[in-house]
């Protein structure tokens, strides 16, 4: 049994590097074809952009921006330059968000993340993800199809037909949220029938806690996670190394400070931005709102491509101080004003039963730092006032959140 799916895995991460970089002109050519993303990159050079610095330089789309970008200029916003009628499927996501399915074989780039897990040519797939409208399920089926692998497009629900069809079947590997799977095994017990037959599980869009793992392992299913969207479908999987996910090929991910487009340090959480190196769907730099790090080093499993902690939350912190909306756009332009300071936290506390707003800022100098002046600028960005705190560097928590409510209300 291979231990890799393909060469590429275990490349030097230099000439991996090297080659992602290469391909960058190209891309950013390719997808300035689209009305959207010429006015997006306007003034951009395709040429220019030959490096992870250059890249960064690009302006982020923010996923939470598609559904109104698309709304006027449908079906893509005009961030896709190809016809619809290139396209093998067009979905339509929650939000809604419009996405389309290439035409080549595992156009989702999914059968990877499933050899990293143990699935193989002869496996019977009980997948649950849905079909209806949304392209869950067919990132997974058709990763699934391209190892040789049959797959049961069961969809989520229908908890008694489900069995009935693992009954028929005795599928060897699952695919689904790892919540769902619990509950078909433990419907399954409740009716006496037996599921020993499943042995393989890959699971995605739902938290997949130490304790869940260890109570599918006790069963004999070794569950893997997949970190997967629908704009891009999988970016990162999990290997049987067990020490983070390891980043898929023919993408680059960055991890930035929420609110901004700017990369954070190596180890900091900060939310996840995606460059999809596809030039029939090219995607740069789109911001997903999710939160992450970049691990050191390389798995022990013999990937050598960049490994992220998985997802740690939600860079979408927006909150509401005193009826009024707080972004955490906000909070960088305070710290654009004041260069003079580091890391950036709000924090919004009941006092009297008012809110109030803190910003907790890093800054090497404690004694540079005109605290007056920053208290105005943060007035003069928001409309409201507040506070604040000078800290030691480092002396923020590295959870990603720039935005923290921890207001309590009896």
């Amino acid at each position: 049994m291979k231990d890799f799916y393909d060469h590429r895995e275990t490349r030097d991460p230099a000439a991996r590097e090297a080659e992602l970089l290469a391909h960058l002109p190209t891309i950013v050519a390719k997808a300035m074809q689209a009305p959207g993303w010429a006015a997006h990159l306007a003034g951009v050079q395709p040429l220019d952009i030959t490096s992870r610095e250059a890249l960064a330089s690009l302006p982020v789309l923010r996923k939470s921006d598609l559904p109104a970008l698309q709304s006027a200029a449908p079906p893509f916003g005009g961030y896709v330059a190809d016809a619809p009628g290139s396209f093998g499927r067009l979905f339509a996501s929650p939000g809604p968000i419009f996405e389309p399915e290439g035409v080549q074989a595992d156009p989702w780039r999914t059968a990877r993340a499933l050899h990293a897990a143990g699935f193989r040519e002869g496996d019977v797939v009980l997948n649950t993800f849905s079909y209806h409208l949304t392209p869950g399920g067919f990132i997974l089926d058709s990763g699934a199809r391209a190892l040789g692998c049959a797959v049961i497009p069961a969809g989520p629900g229908n908890t008694e037909q489900q069995l009935q069809v693992m009954a028929a079947y005795r599928p060897t590997a699952y695919t689904g949220t790892p919540d769902f799977l619990k509950v078909l095994l433990e419907a399954a017990d409740a009716a006496g029938l037996d599921t020993s037959s499943l042995r393989r599980a890959v699971v995605s869009g739902a938290a997949f806690p130490a304790s869940l793992q260890k109570a599918f392992a006790e069963r004999g299913i070794e569950g893997y996670q997949l970190y997967a969207v629908a704009e891009c479908g999988a970016i990162a999987y999990e290997t049987p190394a067990r020490e983070g996910l390891v980043v898929n090929e023919d993408i680059i991910v960055e991890i930035v400070r929420p609110g901004t487009g700017d990369p954070v340090a190596e180890g900091e959480v900060g939310e996840v931005v995606v460059t999809l190196l596809d030039p029939h769907r090219p995607i740069l730099r789109l911001a997903l709102g999710d939160l992450s790090a970049i691990m050191p080093g390389t798995s022990p499993c013999g990937r050598t491509n960049q490994r992220i902690r998985g997802w740690l939350g939600r860079a979408d912190q927006t909150t509401k101080v005193k009826g009024m909306f707080v972004r955490p756009e906000q909070v960088a332009e305070v710290g654009r004003r004041h260069p003079e300071l580091g890391k950036l936290r709000l924090v919004v506390t009941r006092e009297n039963e008012m809110d109030v707003m803190t910003l907790h800022a890093e800054a090497a100098n404690a004694d540079l730092v005109d605290t007056a002046a920053v208290a105005g600028t943060l007035q003069a960005v928001t409309k409201l006032r507040g506070g604040v705190v000078v800290v030691a560097p480092g002396a923020l928590p590295n959870d990603g959140k720039v935005i923290a409510d921890e207001r309590k209300y009896n």
